[in-house]
């Protein structure tokens, strides 16, 4: 059972998004954004991690995702027709995979125009079923990318990623946080050299918060990063000019 609270600040617009920068590693240019949830209730912003784990699982899970397709949409669709290079990335549910309403969700707000600019998420702790899967290769197929979020390189990582066509892979931030300056380097960077050298996959790091960590994911062959080191998730605007100053296009 979910909050009602949640239902009716989605009714009455306390909803919000703010978009994380996503940038290269190499030079720290700007070269998309992953669309992000925020609830302002009673003049506070309320943490995601307090509000989205009761929607799982609920028709709710629908109701917000259909929401930020079209307010994504509504947002950034120019910009992304302005910069075709750029991207932007949707957290989905496994709910809605496969029932049709996403792709109708998509098409209505228009933002199927610049499919191959959208990227969408998903974490192994919410593998979406059978029919899920086959409507995520669909998708791949049409030209949408998808990722695995919250990759930490264990066996149950490495096995969905078998299991799907996924493009693009997110290192969990708890990864990156075992990236200390002079410590040794931590086994898993090993394997993660050893991942991009057998395939084509893309990686972005998540939780980048010192230079230090930056320069040791790069050497390794990650191309990609967001965190504090760039910029912390910004309103759209904020976002956008952001981007004019930082854009890997210019």
């Amino acid at each position: 059972m979910y909050d009602p609270a949640i239902q009716s600040a989605l009714q009455a617009g306390e909803f919000r998004l703010h978009y994380l920068p996503t940038v290269r590693l190499e030079d720290g240019r700007c070269v998309g954004a992953e669309a992000l949830i925020r609830w302002r209730r009673d003049g506070l912003w309320v943490p995601p991690m307090d509000f989205m784990p009761d929607t799982e699982r609920t028709p709710l899970a629908g109701l917000i995702t259909y929401w930020v397709i079209d307010t994504v949409a509504a947002e950034l669709k120019d910009w992304l027709r302005a910069h075709p290079a750029a991207h932007v990335s949707i957290n989905v549910p496994p709910d809605v995979l496969g029932r049709g309403g996403l792709e109708y969700a998509a098409v209505k707000s228009g933002l199927s125009e610049v499919r191959s600019q959208v990227v969408l998420e998903v974490t192994e702790r919410g593998v979406p079923d059978e029919q899920g899967l086959m409507a995520l290769d669909q998708m791949a197929r049409d030209g949408v990318r998808v990722a695995l979020d919250d990759v930490r390189l264990n066996g149950a990582n490495l096995a969905l990623l078998s299991r799907c066509h996924f493009e693009v892979i997110k290192l969990d931030q708890k990864l990156v946080q075992e990236l200390l300056p002079g410590a040794p380097a931590p086994q898993w960077l090993q394997g993660l050299r050893a991942l991009l050298a057998a395939t084509r996959l893309e990686v972005v790091a998540e939780g980048v918060e010192t230079e230090a960590q930056r320069e040791l994911l790069a050497r390794a062959g990650v191309t990609l990063g967001q965190g504090h080191l760039f910029s912390d998730a910004l309103p759209a605007r904020e976002f956008l000019a952001w981007y004019a100053r930082h854009r890997a296009d210019g």
